[in-house]
């Protein structure tokens, strides 16, 4: 059975791809923190759209959580290969350099660029054996061209960007390739507080994107198809900045 781990898959851009990929025909992982009651709804809208999965609990951020929950996983599930990995779960916590706190910068890093490093590693030895495998990497506009009050957020999205770069080129000639998406401003909760008004007259697109519309490239780089596509970075962002 071939399967996709979406990592923060409860909501937003990571909902938006549990369901799309179910769509087209996976067995879909649906990795989450804490709030189960909007996961549950993910895993609601997969099995509307014809597929099927379960729900993963950890959290992204805790590197033994990782090792003990999705290492199980694995280890018990040998008839479901993880084809596609999805590191979408992030979080941010902008501030000013000169008033960030150590948390500030810890949290955004742990749960934005080392759980990359964590998920990614485990689920690659698999991929390595059967020689194929989609990882894609949700990064940001704030890893490409850096924004004021985000150099937390801005430096795990580029950290991601370059690993993305590197691992390519690690695990090409397997057939694993790996990509990364960075959406721009999209209508998610990550992006409720901003001024959209204000915004959207920056984008020559005139609007904020929507997670479908980021779900869609996701679907894309997935492909078996998408064989000769890696280690690049794929902006989703109205035409914002690329």
């Amino acid at each position: 059975m071939k399967c996709a781990l979406v990592t923060g898959g409860s909501r937003g851009i990571g909902r938006a791809i549990c369901v799309k990929l179910a769509d087209q025909g996976y067995y879909v992982l649906v990795n989450y923190k804490s709030n189960t009651e909007e996961a549950e709804k993910t895993l609601s809208l997969v099995k509307q759209a014809g597929g099927y999965g379960e729900l993963l609990p950890f959290d992204v951020a805790d590197k033994s959580q990782i090792q003990e929950i999705l290492g199980k996983w694995i280890e018990g599930n040998e008839e479901k290969q993880i084809d596609i990995l999805i590191n979408n779960a992030g979080i941010r916590d902008d501030s000013l350099m000169a008033w960030m706190v150590d948390e500030q910068w810890d949290n955004v890093l742990k749960t934005n660029l080392d759980s990359f490093f964590h998920v990614t590693r485990l689920v690659l030895n698999s991929m390595l054996a059967q020689k194929y495998g989609r990882i894609i990497n949700i990064v940001s506009l704030s890893g490409l061209k850096g924004l004021a009050g985000q150099t937390n957020y801005s430096a795990a999205k580029a950290g991601v960007i370059g690993a993305t770069k590197a691992l390519a080129q690690e695990v090409g000639r397997q057939g694993i390739t790996v990509n990364a998406i960075a959406p721009g401003f999209i209508k998610t909760d990550m992006t409720e507080g901003l001024d959209e008004k204000e915004l959207k007259t920056l984008i020559p697109v005139k609007r904020f994107g929507t997670p479908e519309e980021v779900a869609h490239a996701a679907a894309f780089l997935a492909a078996p198809e998408a064989a000769y596509i890696t280690g690049q970075v794929l902006s989703v962002n109205g035409g914002l900045y690329s």
